[in-house]
């Protein structure tokens, strides 16, 4: 059994006390509900994939759930039932069908699963939801009414021969004939080409009548950012899958190369890389809303490449969790680029663009979302050229899985992260734990810890970055606690009447202000220095009579 993910949870046996979580057990269900359905197992304790020896489940519970859910909950469909797991022990499955209209609690409260986690719906999103749910997906309509022998020939038989040759799908697929493979993959619904189907493999003049079938403009500027060129794909003669293609070969600007000095030789590195640009207008593609109009936009800056992408993100995807995320706006389009290996179906997309950019020394993906658009910022600038070098040989030697890498590539571009800084880069929330991403980098010795409290930090082991000669500017935010209390003690000498942030100012910018707040406010409980006023007029003197 499968460990807690979008389509799955599980509980343990002590949900069915005698006072069950009623209500925590309906939230749950409006969450799978309004997602793309799952199933609950109640009687399998967390981390753990069966349930415990010789545990059995009394029948009464299968029509007390029943019965409870449609109390507490609107548009949700459940059936519970009583499984036997391998090691002969019982527990209880509830399975979830996706709801056809927007589900909720009685009390009015929408809830959606993203990821493991179960999010409440507030405020604007609840019309979101509403609005990018309808009853039937926009891919599954067969609005236009289009006969599904009105195919495009050329683009159908490219469709059929990249399934059949592709090590992502199963035999049995790959079996079928080719008007089972549009039913399968629905392009074709009883005598009908879907929206899906005439985008990815309809005749030209059908694909432009859908009125929302991808655009794509490419726009250059030179520094003073004024536009000296463009190219435009807008007379929908290409599927979405073709444009990836066409377009990252189209524009000659992706396969400039940087000459960078690598001892007696030459290293080469793109100005952009093509996985990184590949996989952000995959991504533009897929998880656009095609219920909404609008052109794809590819801004060349000479410092950067901004692409721009119609709508909103995805109901439950926010710039903040967008590496911890795997909603997918258009299923079933996804599922075709995916068995096409044009993408990751995991959501590992952006995790991929991370590790690409940090091992080539540079800044990782900027993601800003505005009310009618989505634009991220890659940069062509390498920061640090000696990362390059650093993170290869980390890798080959000890064979760092995904998210080892983007960590220590987050940590050898600056001196050092504290646990809160090194949360906000991998778009962790609060609360969550950094485990999964420091893996066993502690462990081989590449990065060092310093305490074991709020005042944790990071950074790579200064004898890793000697041995592969990256140099860092020296600053003090490794400072020892006794050091940064004798530099303030110092400066009060010099500048005795000084606010805590001017200290901070004087004394170490790059200190977190808390850090050195709270070291103030040991130093004046010691009473080696006093001060007068109080919050933001509060001013500091040494304490003549300290020692």
């Amino acid at each position: 059994m499968p460990l807690e993910t979008e389509e799955y949870d599980q509980k343990s046996l002590k949900f069915l006390s005698k006072k069950p979580d009623w209500q925590e057990l309906a939230k749950d269900c409006v969450c799978f509900a309004n997602a793309r359905g799952g199933a609950i197992r109640i009687g399998i304790e967390d981390g753990e994939t069966q349930p415990p020896d010789g545990q059995t489940i009394s029948l009464h519970w299968i029509e007390r759930i029943s019965k409870r859910i449609s109390e507490l909950t609107l548009n949700v469909t459940i059936a519970p039932r009583i499984e036997t797991a391998a090691n002969g022990s019982q527990y209880l499955h509830i399975a979830i069908s996706r709801a056809p209209n927007v589900a909720s609690t009685s009390d009015g409260r929408y809830y959606l699963r993203v990821a493991d986690a179960c999010k409440p719906v507030l405020g604007d999103d609840v019309l979101r939801l509403i609005n990018e749910r309808p009853t039937a997906p926009w891919e599954t309509l067969t609005t236009l009414q289009v006969a599904r022998h009105q195919i495009d020939p050329g683009k159908f038989s490219a469709f059929c021969d990249g399934i059949r040759t592709s090590d992502r799908v199963k035999t049995s697929v790959k079996e079928k004939t080719d008007t089972e493979l549009l039913d399968h993959y629905f392009l074709a619904q009883g005598d009908w080409l879907t929206n899906l189907g005439i985008l990815c493999v309809g005749q030209r003049s059908d694909r432009a009548r859908l009125g929302t079938a991808p655009v794509v403009q490419f726009l250059k500027y030179n520094q003073q950012e004024q536009k000296v060129n463009k190219l435009l794909w807008d007379d929908f003669s290409l599927s979405p899958m073709e444009l990836v293609e066409v377009v990252w070969m189209e524009i000659p600007d992706f396969r400039e190369r940087y000459e960078l000095p690598d001892g007696l030789f030459r290293q080469f590195l793109p100005l952009y890389d093509e996985g990184v640009v590949r996989e952000l207008l995959v991504n533009a593609l897929v998880h656009r809303p095609y219920s909404q109009r609008g052109d794809i936009f590819l801004n060349l800056f000479p410092d950067r490449l901004q692409i721009v992408n119609p709508g909103p993100l995805p109901l439950g995807v926010t710039p903040q969790n967008v590496l911890h995320s795997t909603v997918r706006r258009n299923e079933n389009l996804a599922r075709i680029f995916h068995d096409l290996k044009l993408m990751e179906r995991e959501g590992s997309g952006f995790d991929q663009i991370y590790e690409i950019l940090l091992s080539q020394g540079r800044r990782p993906p900027v993601l800003k979302e505005g009310s009618d658009r989505v634009a991220v910022t890659i940069y062509r600038q390498v920061l640090k050229q000696e990362v390059i070098n650093l993170l290869a040989i980390c890798d080959q030697q000890y064979q760092l899985t995904q998210r080892e890498k983007i960590t220590l590539g987050l940590l050898a571009q600056q001196e050092s992260l504290s646990t809160r800084e090194l949360s906000q880069q991998l778009c962790l929330s609060e609360g969550q734990p950094l485990t999964s991403w420091l893996g066993q980098l502690l462990d081989f010795n590449l990065i060092v810890q310093t305490r074991q409290t709020k005042g944790t930090r990071y950074y790579v082991n200064p004898d890793l970055l000697r041995s592969a000669q990256v140099y860092q500017r020296t600053t003090l935010q490794r400072i020892e606690p006794h050091r940064l209390k004798a530099l303030i003690l110092e400066d009060l000498r010099h500048y005795p009447g000084s606010s805590s942030s001017e200290i901070h100012r004087r004394i170490a910018p790059e200190i977190e202000y808390m850090k050195l707040y709270r070291t103030i406010a040991e130093l004046a409980k010691a009473q080696r220095i006093r001060y007068e006023g109080q919050n933001r007029w509060r001013r500091y003197w040494l304490n003549e009579r300290s020692p």
